[in-house]
């Protein structure tokens, strides 16, 4: 199965799973909107890459209301519940169906976002999409993403999920919930290591960088463009 098709079959469900499925959620948000330095005052390109439903997209919004947003993702019927989420804001949102491993010619930004998409990619991957972000963001642009981080060991990695899924089991998930999560984690998933994730943003010419957040396998991590 495509990642595509997998991800449009949860879309009935998606937005009630994520608060299950990733710990700390609010408290993880609410630091990566902390996180961006930019005016509220005036308009903020923004573009959200695997936006999927547009959850990160919505709480952005929030704090910066005349926001211009390109949500960008391979899950059609994911951005087609954004496009629902936004329907009252049509002149500030774009939408973008296809793989952002084809992110070209996608215009200049002064912001861009991701949250737990970017872990798809193979490590390769993941280096050249941070250089691509980094070429499309403004002087002093900041990229923010959270996104998932492997253990350094085989045996962190393990004591990290387990306590993962009992932390979804404690915020209400079931247990056929968690198990198809795992399945796509099987198919899909490719968590790279937190030092590395911060390797590749230097690498791609970030000035500041960092891994502000982390909740075991959960990491939010800060690119600065140009600062200094």
């Amino acid at each position: 199965m495509a990642i595509e098709q997998a991800f449009n079959e949860t879309v009935e469900y998606y937005d009630s799973w994520i608060g299950k499925a990733v710990p700390g959620y609010a408290d993880l948000f609410a630091a990566a909107k902390e996180l961006i330095p930019l005016s509220v005052d005036g308009p903020v390109d923004v573009l959200d890459l695997g936006a999927g439903t547009g959850l990160f997209a919505s709480q952005v919004l929030e704090q910066y209301p005349l926001g211009r947003f390109v949500l960008w993702d391979v899950a059609g019927k994911m951005l087609d519940v954004a496009r629902q989420r936004f329907h009252d804001r049509p002149e500030q949102f774009r939408y973008v169906v296809d793989d952002y491993r084809n992110l070209t010619d996608a215009g200049s930004f002064d912001l861009v976002i991701s949250s737990l998409s970017i872990h798809h990619l193979e490590d390769p991957e993941k280096r050249g999409l941070f250089r691509r972000i980094h070429d499309i963001l403004r002087e002093r642009g900041v990229f923010i993403n959270i996104d998932l981080i492997r253990g350094p060991t085989p045996v962190l990695e393990e004591f990290y999920c387990r306590n993962w899924f009992e932390k979804m089991r404690r915020a209400g998930a079931s247990e056929e919930e968690i198990r198809a999560g795992i399945e796509r984690r099987l198919a899909f998933d490719r968590d790279a290591l937190l030092d590395d994730q911060i390797l590749w943003l230097r690498e791609a010419g970030f000035t500041d960088v960092d891994c502000v957040y982390r909740n075991f396998k959960m990491g939010l991590f800060l690119g600065v463009k140009g600062s200094g």
